[in-house]
């Protein structure tokens, strides 16, 4: 069905005024003397790819039409992830085999690893907000508009006070947890004891404080990563 983006190195292409697929003239951009990215029009078999710019028209290359289904993407694990990315992310779907590129919106995803044909894993590269995740085979690129692609950069969470900040070594305390960025929390943790806790808003967690001694530092975790510490004292 055409509509891929090909890269075509060669010299001599400033100037050009046509890329043919066969008999079939392409879109094009001429990136420099030395490169076009040019989009492949539909069809089918191998086919010659030219250039021809004022100066004649090259040598040919093939290229050649698969009928390989595009892949599909079904959902993802996690949805979720810091902004610096670098975390793992396993890709569900159909028709992976062959996996050339993985895109978080345009930001290339790296550490490819074709697990099966409804399966890859990838490293996430950084970004922000909520984007669109795609698979590139020698198929074609999956349609956003079928499964769940969606993957969300949640900020580093960070705390800024507990009220109160002393309570009971029985526990059982109601801890306001004021900060940022803590929608997605996960986990609380008094020391290193996990608390029951609600994620209010983005800025408010309540979370009722587990038995314990002495001063403890409190922090949150979310998929954005752990938080900074606030001390807790157990009285």
């Amino acid at each position: 069905s055409g509509g891929n983006q090909v890269v075509l190195t060669g010299t001599g292409f400033t100037g050009a005024g046509a890329v043919r697929f066969g008999a079939a003239s392409a879109v094009f951009t001429v990136n420099n003397d030395t490169q076009i990215t040019a989009t492949a029009p539909p069809g089918s078999g191998s086919v010659p790819v030219t250039v021809t710019t004022p100066g004649g028209t090259s040598n040919s290359v093939t290229y050649t039409y698969t009928t390989t289904p595009a892949p599909t993407l079904t959902d993802l694990d996690p949805h979720f992830g810091p902004i610096s990315g670098g975390n793992t992310v396993t890709i569900f779907g159909t028709n992976l085999t062959g996996t050339t590129a993985v895109h978080f919106d345009a930001q290339a995803a790296s550490n490819i690893v074709v697990v099966g044909d409804n399966q890859i894993t990838v490293t996430a590269p950084a970004g922000t907000n909520t984007v669109v995740v795609t698979v590139t085979t020698p198929g074609g690129t999956s349609n956003p508009g079928i499964g769940n692609p969606y993957y969300t950069y949640v900020p580093q969470p960070a705390l800024t006070s507990l009220i109160p900040d002393t309570g009971p070594a029985t526990g059982g305390t109601n801890v306001t947890i004021n900060g940022t960025a803590l929608t997605y929390t996960d986990q609380v943790f008094f020391g290193a004891t996990p608390a029951v806790f609600a994620a209010i808003s983005d800025t408010i967690v309540l979370a009722t404080s587990p038995p314990g001694a002495g001063s403890v530092p409190v922090t949150i975790q979310s998929p954005g990563g752990t938080s900074n510490s606030l001390t807790y004292t157990y009285e």
